[in-house]
């Protein structure tokens, strides 16, 4: 671990702070008129998921944290966890459910996801930014509505709810934005 000043904080950024590990979710450099500068981090506690907003000066030192990641394979549901094997030694770690959040409606059979790791301990799962997924529920096609900017909602496989163009029909293989779960375009 490496010392960093307090307004070396960035986005993202991994800290340990009052004896637990943090990452940095919004920063804002602020320099009044009377006073010494400082940095002003919304962060969230890795272990626990509680927030917090904090003031680190300029002379403060922080604690950043170097996470080690790994690519793990995903098995399979395991009741309240999911299985995920590490591709490089083939064991095998288990993840809570509630931990992975809603990301966990894009697992699929096979993907690769990236494992933070803090001291052996997961502490993040990161899956792909573009999924592909099968619409099994959405309104039937409607002939010469193609041409409008309109979306319809559609319901895919693992439970994803995305909106589509009016053109997109149940069946269809699409490509999805996992961060902010949005349709891209058809699939090949």
């Amino acid at each position: 671990m490496a010392k960093i000043n307090g307004n070396e904080i960035k986005p993202n950024m991994v800290i340990e702070y009052n004896g637990s590990v943090w990452r940095a979710m919004k920063c804002n450099a602020v320099k009044p008129g009377k006073g010494g500068a400082f940095n002003q981090v919304e962060m969230r506690n890795l272990f626990n998921g509680s927030k917090a907003n904090e003031r680190f000066r300029a002379n403060e030192t922080v604690e950043r944290v170097r996470l080690e990641q790994k690519k793990y394979q995903f098995l399979f549901d395991a009741g309240e966890a999911y299985a995920f094997m590490d591709e490089e030694t083939f064991e095998q770690i288990e993840i809570a459910k509630d931990f992975i959040g809603d990301d966990a409606d894009f697992l699929q059979d096979g993907m690769v996801v990236e494992i933070e790791f803090y001291t052996e301990t997961p502490i993040g799962v990161a899956i792909p930014d573009q999924v592909t997924v099968t619409v099994e529920e959405t309104e039937p096609v409607v002939k010469g509505q193609t041409a409008a900017n309109s979306f319809k909602p559609a319901i895919c496989d693992g439970g994803v709810r995305v909106t589509v163009p009016p053109f997109i029909g149940v069946g269809e293989r699409v490509i999805v934005q996992t961060s902010d779960r949005t349709y891209l375009r058809r699939a090949d």
